[in-house]
């Protein structure tokens, strides 16, 4: 697939009275590495959650894969693996049932290989039979990076995906992206780490108060002018 795999325009979410998004206009390649940069209440994780298809804007159009979500977004959920603040796992079942259930959900083909195969990716097979809800928080994020994974997906939205990581899940996280980018995934990255948008992404987005307010290169940007953006847009939230 190539071309535009997002194409948004004056994107709206509101909740109540309050626009967590607004107007917002965006297009992303297919291929591309984006972080969504920016302070708590920006709309990072609201723009997500719609490029997800969980949430429904208020107003304005949103196009994935080149079509609209005339089915409220079923056939691109297929394309679609989405790591949030909520791990979408079942605490009571081990990491191995839990995939199992994903698998069965996006029609994994060799389901019971390609389990066992992303569990190994994330370093969790010695984990496998014990209880999601006994598992520390970086391991559960771990899991939670294997069910995003599970079915391959063309588009890796990513929400604070480094929170609560330790060094070393935190490298292998890093080494996951970068495979998968370098294997054509599109990936959309929120973080309040401007070196982890600088290390796994080419392009950044700064928004505030649901706004875009930069948009540009991260390779050879100019820091200063972006670190001072930043310090605006937070300013401004």
């Amino acid at each position: 697939m190539s071309g535009l795999l997002v194409e948004a325009r004056g994107l709206t979410r509101r909740f109540a009275e309050i626009h967590a998004l607004k107007h917002l206009d965006l297009d992303v390649q297919t291929g591309e590495a984006v972080a969504i940069l920016g302070p708590n209440g920006a709309g990072k994780t609201t723009l997500l959650r719609l490029l997800a298809t969980l949430l429904r804007p208020s107003a304005g159009s949103l196009k994935l894969f080149g079509k609209p979500l005339n089915d409220g977004g079923a056939q691109a959920r297929r394309q679609i693996g989405f790591l949030s603040h909520s791990s979408f796992l079942y605490p009571d079942l081990t990491p191995i049932e839990n995939l199992e259930f994903y698998a069965a959900a996006f029609r994994v083909t060799d389901a019971s290989e390609r389990v066992r195969e992303a569990l190994n990716e994330v370093g969790l097979l010695g984990w496998r039979n014990r209880p999601v809800g006994t598992l520390s928080r970086g391991m559960e994020q771990r899991c939670a990076l294997a069910r995003a994974l599970l079915h391959r997906p063309s588009l890796l939205l990513l929400d604070e995906p480094f929170s609560g990581l330790d060094v070393d899940s935190a490298a292998m996280l890093s080494a996951i992206l970068r495979r998968e980018h370098e294997q054509g995934a599109t990936i959309l990255m929120t973080t309040h780490e401007l070196p982890r948008a600088l290390e796994a992404c080419s392009r950044g987005i700064v928004l505030a108060r649901g706004e875009a307010r930069w948009d540009g290169s991260l390779i050879d940007v100019d820091l200063d002018a972006l670190r001072q953006t930043y310090s605006a847009s937070t300013s401004a939230s």
